[in-house]
């Protein structure tokens, strides 16, 4: 195999094939506990970030902040394994995208967190969908009865948008059984669970302003 390919290959599958489960043979992503206290911060802050094994790094960020880590991942591998805890890239699963694109993006979710896996980072599942008919698919390969990772950031302000947020998410509650939800931005006060909110880089920024610093 050339270097190019090695290094370049879009699709992934020449460097790694993992059994796949579900309709779409999505790689299953093996269950973690997330037993620590540590901030969060955006996969576009990681390589800059000195004090890694203090941190977690999420990507509730636009995709192009992190296509790289799909076009070439084993440039990154290394330096996200420093981190305390990895969640897996949130590539876009948008109720209004095509849903092979859909299914395209959830299963680029899943190649890469097994990949990371393989390679002993510790990786959180991010559970995203989009509407009720992409239940048949987007809670393929997640684990059950471990710590998973969502986003409500952009789903708040529209009422439909609003709706399947919570209902995808009591979707998630009845078919994953989460034991603790990583939650970044608002919470609505329908969402249940044991709930750990992470704060978005906005709320951070501001309050960091309101104190000086």
């Amino acid at each position: 195999m050339t270097e190019y390919k090695l290094n370049r290959n879009f699709e992934n599958l020449e460097r790694r094939l993992y059994p796949g489960v579900g309709l779409y043979g999505i790689p299953q992503i093996d269950p973690i506990n997330f037993e620590g206290n540590c901030a969060f911060i955006g996969f576009n802050l990681a390589s800059g970030c000195k004090d890694r094994n203090e941190k977690g790094v999420h990507f509730f960020l636009d995709d192009y902040q992190f296509n790289r880590l799909w076009n070439n991942i084993d440039r990154y591998v290394s330096m996200l394994s420093d981190f305390q805890y990895v969640m897996s890239p949130d590539f876009s699963t948008y109720a209004d995208f095509p849903k092979a694109i859909q299914i395209y993006n959830h299963y680029r979710k899943h190649w890469v967190a097994a990949y990371l896996q393989e390679h002993q980072v510790n990786v959180i599942p991010t559970i995203s969908w989009s509407t009720p008919d992409s239940y048949e698919w987007c809670f393929d390969g997640e684990p059950v009865g471990a710590t998973v990772a969502v986003s409500s950031v952009g789903c708040m302000k529209q009422k439909e948008a609003r709706g399947n947020f919570i209902e995808g998410y009591n979707e998630m509650i009845k078919r994953l059984s989460p034991t603790k939800i990583l939650f970044y931005g608002n919470v609505p006060e329908e969402c249940t669970g044991n709930i750990v909110r992470i704060k978005a880089f906005q709320e951070k920024f501001r309050g960091a302003l309101r104190d000086g610093r």
